[in-house]
């Protein structure tokens, strides 16, 4: 897993790739969760994942924590889900 800000919190306008690529679920939900509570409200999150349940899982992870899903390719691999944090 690679992420852009791997030593500090992500800021407002950062946007945070995680490449979670090769992990089964529950694990991309669970780093996409993380990732999303690490980071500050604006943050724009890429989740780049193979595991066809996080067709599933993330939005469904995203909805339930009040995020905002902007986008998702989902028609070819890897899945790739566009996330903003939502404000305080």
């Amino acid at each position: 897993m690679s992420e852009s800000s791997a030593e500090r919190p992500a800021l407002p306008g950062d946007i945070v790739r995680l490449d979670l690529r090769g992990l089964k679920c529950p694990l991309p939900a669970l780093h996409t969760g993380r990732a999303l509570e690490r980071a500050a409200a604006g943050t724009r999150i890429r989740v780049e994942c193979t595991d066809p349940m996080a067709v599933i899982d993330i939005p469904h992870l995203v909805h339930t924590t009040g995020h905002v899903l902007e986008a998702q390719e989902t028609a070819a691999l890897p899945l790739v889900f566009h996330i903003r944090k939502a404000g305080p």
